[in-house]
């Protein structure tokens, strides 16, 4: 079921063009704005510098001049990145932070570093190992001097208050995001995922405040429609999306799985639960806070570019699909994103073990064959509708 173009609009405009949204914010209210790199920086120390901090994010434009800057077997996520940066797209910007997950994204700052000198790129290495006795103290340092950091570049000062007033915003707007994917999982809202879609990716770039007044808009609209009397969904298969760890998969992708008769119920995508899975506690110390969201978050929605024994991505797959009461899984793995690689196979043979039904798409930022994924989508959704109900 479809919402209303009306109460979308700003959140597509938002989701598909991030940056024009960020500059004339900036332009109105003459407040910096920092870019923000995925996918474990806290937004809520921009937000609290009183900047608007804008998850960068791959564009639909074909790499062209930015090819001669990156390695071709780099994602496209990293490689858009750099065309982006080279067509000196993020010159407005006043800062762009980012912490390590993969080693593509450290040579994409360094061309940025490169080719803005202007522009500070701020980089900290956060805790990978999040289980280690010393986890929380290398964090606790890293996080306290992203805000020194913040600090001077910005020119202010930004106090434990600042924080916790920001903490409660994204709070907030989480615990909304978080509802609507309740709703949807458990059918008592329909609606579809290139929706839900944009709606987080909105999230990362508009002002909180902004996209919260027009997500409750959006939330009394799916309560009152519900999922109609004579639901178009009946007869779907339900799947859960896993994958695409950094950025949105296309528009076109998800719309086709629906197409061919998948009902998407649950993802662990970045632009999906991922980046809304897990709150700030609000204390007297908010970068101790900041810290344990970091590290447990990593935990609730296992990352593979964190080492946590205890709280593996296989199992919380295995467990997210049983809950979701899915059929079937698809796995979005991005081309060359070697963290999910190294990972993929463990997690399908989790899914056969048991006999989940589960189906690899590879995706690229460059054209898909569209028609084969078809063809691949329709004979999995055969499979998975003939399973139990798990």
């Amino acid at each position: 079921m479809s919402i209303n173009d009306s109460l979308m609009e700003d959140f597509i405009f938002a989701a598909q063009h991030p940056l024009d949204y960020a500059k004339k914010w900036k332009e109105e209210h003459k407040r910096p704005v920092v870019g923000i790199l995925p996918m474990n920086f806290p937004a809520e120390l921009a937000h609290a510098a009183g900047a608007l901090p804008v998850v960068l994010q791959e564009d639909d434009e074909p790499v062209t001049i930015g090819l001669k800057r990156i390695f071709s077997f780099y994602c496209g996520f990293n490689r858009s990145l750099v065309n982006q940066t080279v067509s000196d797209a993020f010159q407005f910007l006043d800062a762009i932070l980012l912490g390590d997950h993969c080693v593509q994204l450290l040579g994409t700052a360094d061309v940025m570093r490169n080719h803005m000198p202007e522009v500070p790129v701020l980089y900290d290495q956060l805790v990978s190992t999040i289980e280690a006795p010393w986890a929380f103290n290398e964090s606790r340092r890293v996080v306290g001097e992203l805000r020194n950091q913040l600090q001077n570049v910005l020119g202010v000062t930004i106090s434990n208050d600042d924080i916790n007033a920001s903490v409660e915003v994204f709070n907030k707007s989480r615990a909304l995001l978080r509802s609507l994917y309740d709703m949807r999982m458990t059918g008592k809202i329909r609606i579809s995922s290139s929706d839900l879609m944009h709606i987080v990716q909105a999230s990362m770039t508009m002002d909180r405040a902004e996209h919260t007044e027009k997500l409750e808009k959006v939330l009394d609209a799916l309560q009152e429609q519900g999922t109609g009397e004579n639901s178009s969904f009946a007869d779907k298969v339900p799947v859960f999306l896993s994958g695409h760890m950094c950025h949105a998969p296309k528009k076109e992708l998800l719309d086709l799985v629906e197409e061919c008769g998948g009902l998407v119920v649950a993802d662990d995508l970045y632009t999906g639960y991922r980046y809304i899975s897990t709150d700030v506690e609000i204390t007297d110390e908010p970068l101790d806070a900041l810290t344990n969201w970091y590290l447990e978050r990593n935990k609730r929605v296992p990352c593979p570019t964190r080492s946590a024994r205890e709280h593996d991505w296989h199992t919380y797959l295995l467990n997210s699909v049983k809950n979701a009461k899915a059929q079937g899984v698809i796995i979005l793995m991005v081309k060359f994103c070697e963290p999910h690689m190294y990972f993929y196979p463990e997690i399908k043979e989790a899914f056969e073990a048991v006999g989940i039904p589960n189906l690899l798409i590879e995706t690229e930022h460059e054209e898909m064959p569209m028609e084969s994924v078809k063809t691949r989508l329709e004979t999995f959704m055969e499979m998975a509708g003939r399973a139990s109900t798990i």
